[in-house]
């Protein structure tokens, strides 16, 4: 589906045009043309394919014939770039959900197309318009302020994350149930595993943007690219800690059920020790013997009885005191 087709020249918005007017504006000095699309089917592609003359690699790539989401990377095509990007939002049941965001760009078009993912960059564009100095920079530009809209995206879905991270840590000492906490712990894992795989790539193809041989079509752009840059790695260092955040909260988490095992298993013990001893001694006059002294002795049994609450007295005195009971 089409979004927006629109010329600029100069940092200027020329209008809003027709498909069938691109290759009118292409052809026109300092001009260039921002196309949007989302969801986008084969004839359209095609279509758009014709009109920049897109490397059929890049267009497969952006096609909808791959049922996952693609891997973020950055590919030169002669003078051209093809950017994969992805997106990270919350899904009304509080699920990350991943999209994608191909952009094709060349000296005189952008071209983005968005996958599975609801938000839109009007916001974007609206912003390149508001800054006609910086939008005269063309489809370098364009680029820069796609990627940094994509990468600001992901802060506030990092900090969600964290916030049900810190919030599960809490709920650590005085939770009941020890299995559940584990399973909280390991979907946040997954979460940050997630965001992971949509940054930790994008983080190195950055890089390329302002160091070393640069793209002609981001020359000039090199401080906005190394923000972005920043912005990246600021993200992945915050993703590392909170996994290894999570990683030892799981083994906290897992020390403490075995310390609660370990207690439980001492008073099994404990409680143990205290029923043997009346056991052995009463298994004593349970032998049947013909001949045991103490059976006609009228003191026998309350002194036998005597001697077995003692001898439990004194092991539960030292099993409380030993912290087993």
């Amino acid at each position: 589906m089409l979004i927006n087709c629109v010329a600029y020249r100069e940092g200027r918005k020329l209008a809003d045009i027709e498909l069938r007017e691109i290759h009118t504006y292409l052809a026109q000095p300092g001009a260039f043309v921002w196309v949007a699309l989302h969801e986008p089917t084969e004839a359209e592609l095609a279509t758009m394919q014709e009109e920049f003359d897109l490397h059929e690699l890049a267009v497969e790539d952006a096609s909808h014939g791959h049922p996952e989401v693609a891997r973020p990377k950055i590919e030169e095509y002669g003078d051209a770039l093809f950017v994969v990007l992805n997106t990270a939002e919350f899904t009304p049941t509080d699920e990350i959900k991943v999209g994608e965001l191909g952009v094709f760009v060349g000296r005189n078009y952008v071209l983005s197309v968005r996958r599975r993912t609801g938000r839109g960059f009007r916001d974007v564009r609206a912003r390149a318009e508001r800054e006609p100095e910086l939008l005269k920079h063309g489809s370098g530009y364009v680029l820069y302020a796609l990627m940094d809209a994509v990468v600001d995206r992901y802060f506030p879905v990092l900090d969600a994350v964290e916030a049900e991270l810190e919030n599960i840590e809490e709920q650590l000492f005085v939770g009941d149930d020890p299995r559940k906490s584990i399973e909280a712990l390991y979907y946040v894992k997954q979460e940050l595993t997630t965001l992971k795989h949509a940054t930790g790539p994008l983080l190195e193809y950055t890089g390329k943007l302002f160091g070393g041989r640069v793209p002609q079509i981001c020359a000039g752009l090199g401080e906005y690219f190394r923000d972005v840059y920043d912005h990246l790695m600021r993200i992945n260092q915050s993703i590392d800690a909170a996994r290894d955040t999570v990683t030892t909260a799981i083994q906290v988490n897992l020390a403490m059920v075995q310390v609660s095992e370990s207690e439980v298993t001492k008073r099994l013990a404990a409680y143990a020790a205290l029923v043997a001893v009346p056991t052995m001694i009463v298994g004593v006059y349970g032998m049947n013997f013909e001949h045991l002294p103490e059976l006609k002795w009228t003191l026998g049994y309350p002194l036998v009885m005597g001697i077995i609450v003692a001898i439990d007295a004194v092991l539960f005195r030292r099993f409380r005191k030993a912290g087993w009971l």
